[in-house]
């Protein structure tokens, strides 16, 4: 049995839990101003999810060029997922702000994981500011 490390067991701890906590105000946005599926449970499972591969292939590749695969792979399934959530209905396209915000929650996982917590942090801030306020802005359909 391997010896635990429990230095770097806290240290994923606090990754995740920081990922998680940004994920947090748009995922609050998306649970109780948007009908759609995806929300509360959704958006910090993709956080958390995001930085968790990017942590366990930062410590097994080590900077190499796997480690980098990887992080497209993430990037490409969370463009994937969040293609998932696009419906066209009425030939209009809905679900595409979910499927950015899922996209978005992978981003601020991988920041949290590289311990760019600035850009986490901004991603969180804008992602959330664009979801609350952005349909204020947003053109309507019924003129």
């Amino acid at each position: 049995m391997p010896d635990i490390n429990f230095t770097l067991v806290w240290f994923n701890l606090y990754q995740i839990g920081i990922a998680f906590v940004l994920a947090l105000p748009i995922a609050i946005n998306r649970e109780y101003v948007d009908s759609g599926g995806a929300g509360m449970r959704t958006y910090p499972l993709v956080s958390i999810a995001c930085c968790a591969f990017m942590l366990v292939a930062m410590d097994v590749y080590k900077g190499s060029d796997a480690e980098a695969r990887v992080m497209y792979g993430v990037i490409t399934g969370m463009g994937f997922i969040g293609g998932g959530a696009i419906v066209k209905q009425s030939g209009k396209a809905l679900g595409t702000a979910n499927a950015a915000g899922i996209w978005l929650t992978g981003a601020i996982g991988l920041s949290v994981a590289y311990q760019r917590y600035e850009v986490a942090i901004v991603l969180s801030l804008i992602g959330f500011l664009i979801f609350q306020f952005g349909s204020y802005l947003k053109k309507s359909d019924e003129e």
